[in-house]
């Protein structure tokens, strides 16, 4: 984990649930899960695009911490034995390969419920509910059948089959980059961002969600475990046509750096220069893991 991340880690940790309860077991295991590391790519999306269009305040804080907690009780519930069976991410052992497979669909679901009554909190922190509302309306779609999970599902639907180009297209824009677009357009709503303003801030996210997913694809055959932190292969064991497979390897490249710089782009348009913004975008194209 680099730096940036390993900071960004300890401030959304904060808001993970710390009272005791006699549901002791399921906090440890949500806790687990959430702070298992990985690049908070989400939340720092959404902290940068807040602060590409002029936002300064608190209210973007617990939304944060929400977005993240979303994505990991997505990984929690992907890497269980009736999905991808996975035993590794992040480097160590899976949810529900410590705390067994029960507790690993309990876990997710409480990380996703409490994500929820996190992101609410930041009704007391702002002066324009309004906006807050419109965010909360934004992270519920995005994380559910019209966002993550119906691409989750399509995915998991057509497992051991050939899916057309547009079942592709669906599965990649939702299961990877609705929550994307989720998070840099609540820091844009958050912010104070127009209408017209909102469609480039969901086109430039869009095209991060795609590169980023076929970049997944790529490295799920490139790289190896030690590198990735998770088990490798896991498209070829369980027989998923990804947009290598379809397309080929150099055509996969050649559209991540595509909708790189078009992203890239986009970004360029917000009222507010943004170097680490860009940066991080642009990182995202060569990354291996």
């Amino acid at each position: 984990m680099s730096d940036n991340a390993a900071k960004l880690s300890e401030r959304l940790a904060e808001w993970l649930p710390q009272e005791e309860t006699q549901a002791e077991r399921l906090r440890e295991a949500m806790n687990y899960s959430f702070t298992a590391g990985g690049k908070r790519l989400r939340p720092a999306l959404m902290e940068m695009t807040y602060a590409a269009f002029g936002g300064a305040g608190q209210e973007i804080e617990p939304f944060m911490a929400a977005i993240e907690m979303i994505h990991t009780y997505s990984l929690v519930h992907d890497d269980l034995p009736c999905m991808d069976n996975d035993t590794l991410r992040r480097g160590r052992p899976t949810t529900w390969s410590v705390y067994g497979e029960d507790f690993g669909v309990l876990a997710g679901d409480a990380l996703l419920t409490y994500a929820f009554e996190t992101a609410a909190k930041a009704f007391a922190l702002t002066d324009d509910p309004a906006r807050t509302g419109r965010a909360l309306a934004v992270l519920a779609r995005k994380a559910g059948l019209y966002g993550m999970c119906g691409g989750q599902a399509l995915d998991v639907q057509l497992t051991g089959s050939a899916p057309s180009a547009d079942q592709l297209d669906f599965i990649y824009r939702n299961k990877t980059g609705a929550l994307i677009e989720a998070a840099m357009l609540i820091g844009a709503i958050l912010a104070g961002a127009d209408d017209e303003a909102l469609e480039d801030v969901e086109r430039a996210a869009a095209a991060i969600g795609y590169a980023f997913q076929i970049e997944d694809d790529i490295l799920d055959i490139t790289a190896d475990e030690a590198e990735l932190g998770k088990n490798v292969g896991s498209d070829e064991k369980n027989a998923k046509t990804t947009y290598v497979t379809l397309y080929g390897m150099a055509a996969a490249k050649e559209e991540v750096r595509r909708l790189t710089e078009e992203a890239l782009e986009c970004i360029g348009r917000f009222p507010v220069p943004s170097p680490e913004l860009s940066a991080l975008v642009a990182g995202l194209c060569s990354r291996r893991k």
